[in-house]
């Protein structure tokens, strides 16, 4: 049997146990409660905060934007053609491929055999296109995972040309030195802005064929961007214009608060 001094150390030792967990339980609220507070403070300054001045980027918080610009400069810093995102058997591509966006999409009357696509060398000298003279460059296929910024991902099989290979083609090696490639849609109502090494990974596409068949109106159709180092919103469907230049080409999403680089 337990004697009165073995009660009483037991009952001291509960008691020690009891209070350290009571500290502990004080330390990890106040914690809670200090950190909870900071965050909702920095959220307050950053949604009080004034807006960036409206231009090729617009629609986000000045301190947001800074943020974002740093942290693009510090990725191209670090960016290589090197890394190739991963690819999957074609069995395993979706059957039926999600519609990310009908932007841009809306032409009335849109026929794809009358399509050509204009690459703007400079001012006054516009290169035209066939869809028959892409279609004579090697076809290359690709299988990965399309993600979205909304929070979704497919895996999908697109074909179509190299933009690498399309640049070396045309003979616009030159142009593409330069530090953007813009395009748009034939109406000019969808446009994206690409870093050059972006647009010129190995696995970027100028596509025109999905699940070995021709892209269909609503993806695109006849020819698509498909650039799996970037979420969905820079993949533009139905390139109407290619463009270069050494500044930021405008860019829909930026226009609206995203990040211009939006890259994986």
């Amino acid at each position: 049997m337990e004697n009165h001094t073995d009660k009483n150390k037991k009952a001291k030792e509960e008691v020690a146990v009891e209070q350290k967990i009571k500290r502990r339980n004080f330390i990890s609220f106040s914690t809670f409660f200090v950190l909870g507070g900071a965050a909702f403070g920095g959220w307050k300054w950053l949604y009080n905060s004034p807006e960036e001045t409206a231009g090729i980027t617009a629609g986000a918080r000045k301190p947001l934007r800074r943020a974002l610009n740093k942290t693009e400069l510090f990725f191209r810093k670090f960016y290589s053609n090197n890394h190739h995102v991963k690819t999957y058997p074609k069995a395993m591509a979706a059957k039926k491929v999600r519609v990310n966006s009908d932007i841009g999409m809306d032409d009335e009357g849109f026929k794809p055999e009358n399509w050509t696509l204009s690459v703007v060398k400079s001012k006054g000298d516009v290169l035209k296109i066939t869809m028959d003279e892409i279609k004579a460059l090697p076809k290359t296929e690709l299988i990965f995972s399309f993600k979205c910024v909304e929070g979704w991902d497919q895996i999908q099989h697109w074909a179509g040309v190299k933009f690498s290979d399309f640049i070396d083609h045309f003979k616009l090696n030159e142009h593409a030195k330069m530090d953007y490639i813009g395009m748009e849609t034939p109406n000019g109502e969808y446009y994206v802005g690409l870093e050059s090494e972006s647009a010129l990974h190995p696995q970027t596409l100028l596509a025109y064929e999905m699940n070995d068949q021709p892209i269909a109106i609503e993806h695109g159709a006849p020819l698509r961007l498909i650039i799996p180092v970037k979420y969905g919103i820079k993949n533009l469907k139905r390139i109407g214009t290619i463009s270069f230049s050494n500044k930021r080409p405008k860019d829909y999403w930026a226009e609206q608060g995203y990040d211009y680089y939006s890259g994986l």
